[in-house]
């Protein structure tokens, strides 16, 4: 880990970011120790695709000309867009949006562990888990503090597999919305 940080350092990173295993004491003392913060308890959730359409909202694929709308939306939620990894998804053809009212309201780069997700509202996330074809890995990554949208995930299946914390050392911005991190992230 040492030598992740000064990569990131030598690398000018503003910030580094994990998810930490929660049953894990000794991970969360080192982490803490070098220099971490933790800032949201995590729970993976799994279960069996909910194959629901959600009154009012479409979803679909993201095109390459949705970039423009998703970068957007990851920047008001984040403080920063994932342009890269979206379009990663859209060559993948993994990337899905939720429009309402004739706009992006939210999207994914799919749903699990290794991808995120960004919206407006839980409303609108819940529509993109609800339509899911598959959660893939080992489940997505819910913030547990977001309690409508956990106990949604619980209403409707899901059920935690693993706690995990999300830790950051530098820049972190506090999410203004929905969001579902990645392992990644």
């Amino acid at each position: 880990m040492q030598a992740v940080l000064q990569r990131a350092e030598e690398k000018k990173f503003p910030g580094v970011r994990l998810l930490q295993a929660a049953f894990h004491n000794r991970s969360l003392s080192l982490y803490t120790k070098l220099g971490f913060d933790a800032r949201e308890p995590i729970s993976v959730m799994q279960g069996p695709p909910m194959h629901r359409r959600t009154d009012g909202y479409n979803v679909r694929g993201v095109t390459i000309g949705d970039l423009e709308a998703c970068d957007r939306l990851c920047t008001t939620v984040h403080g920063h867009h994932r342009g890269g990894e979206l379009i990663d998804a859209i060559n993948d053809g993994s990337a899905v949006a939720a429009e309402r009212g004739g706009r992006i309201r939210a999207y994914a780069t799919g749903l699990g562990f290794f991808l995120h997700a960004v919206a407006e509202t839980n409303e609108d996330l819940q529509a993109l888990i609800a339509a899911a074809k598959e959660f893939e890995g080992p489940g997505i990554l819910v913030p547990t503090r977001n309690a409508e949208l956990f106990r949604w995930c619980l209403h409707n299946g899901l059920r935690v597999v693993e706690p995990m914390t999300l830790m950051t050392i530098g820049l972190y911005n506090e999410p203004k919305g929905a969001y579902l991190p990645s392992i990644t992230f």
